[in-house]
Formats: C-alpha cells, sequence, structure tokens
C-alpha cells in the first residue's frame, strides 16, 4: 500500500533524484532513473559558479536545472497531496478496497503541501530571474562589442 504523505515527503525531498518515481512506480521508472541528471548537471553548474564565479558561461546555463527539477518535484508533491483518495487508490493502490485509507490526507500532508508551495514557487522565480538576467547580460555585452568592433573599424576608415 502507498502512502499519500510518504508520497509527498519523498517528492519534496528526494525528488529530484527520482526516489519518489521508484516508491509509486518501482524501480525500473524510466523517468525515475532519468531525473538525477538534470539534478547533477545543476549541482555541477553550482559547483562551477562557486569556483568560476557566476558570470562563467556554463554555470549560469547548468544552474537552472537545478532550479526547474526542484521547482517540478515541488508541483508534483502538490498534484499527489491534492489527489482524491479514490483517484489516488485507483493509480497507485489498485489492490486497496475502496474504502482504505492510504490514499486519505493528514496535516503532515497538508505541511508537505505547504512547504512544497512556498519551496517551488521560490526556487521557480529564483532560476527564471537568475536566467534572465545572466542571458541579458550576456546579449548586452555581445552587442557591446558588437558596437566596439564597428567603431574601431569606422576609426580606421
Amino acid at each position: 500500500m502507498k502512502s499519500k504523505t510518504i508520497a509527498v515527503w519523498l517528492t519534496l525531498l528526494l525528488g529530484s533524484l527520482g526516489l519518489h518515481r521508484r516508491y509509486l512506480l518501482g524501480r525500473f521508472d524510466a523517468l525515475g532513473l532519468l531525473l538525477p541528471l538534470p539534478t547533477l548537471l545543476g549541482w555541477y553548474g553550482v559547483l562551477r559558479a562557486r569556483a568560476l564565479g557566476v558570470d562563467d558561461p556554463w554555470s549560469w546555463v547548468l544552474m537552472p536545472l537545478l532550479g526547474f527539477t526542484l521547482a517540478g518535484c515541488a508541483l508534483t508533491a502538490i498534484v499527489y497531496g491534492l489527489m482524491s483518495t479514490e483517484h489516488w487508490n485507483r493509480k497507485f493502490n489498485p489492490q486497496a478496497p475502496e474504502d482504505a485509507a492510504e490514499g486519505t490526507s493528514n496535516w503532515v500532508t497538508i505541511i508537505g503541501l505547504g512547504l512544497a508551495l512556498m519551496l517551488g514557487t521560490t526556487v521557480l522565480m529564483a532560476s527564471l530571474a537568475f536566467s534572465i538576467q545572466h542571458y541579458f547580460e550576456y546579449q548586452m555585452e555581445q552587442a557591446s562589442s558588437l558596437s566596439q568592433g564597428t567603431a574601431l573599424k569606422k576609426s580606421a576608415d
């Protein structure tokens, strides 16, 4: 029997490693096996930013992968937590009787939902802000170097 509360907390805390999918769908779930890849690439981007500074182009490409993965896991935790008991048992506990309590929510589930909402929105907004800021800084740098190259070419003529 799969518990909704365990699924919510597992998704929130270790979902970026795919452990919630292994809990709910089995050890050999394809997405559960692939989910650690963007997480690890994002952590590599964080380590590069700490070592080389946030102006490192690879770090600002890789770091949002971690943020978007964490935000997606928070959204998945919210979906699991808000799923009706009947739908939960039909999807994850098909052998359970109709009145089984495994799909019910309790206060621990509700606290997990609130935390998922707060952390998910914070991480998503921070990842978007970081990505957009560094993209526009890169564009401004390219435009500046292009205009300086044009100005140097005109002065040489």
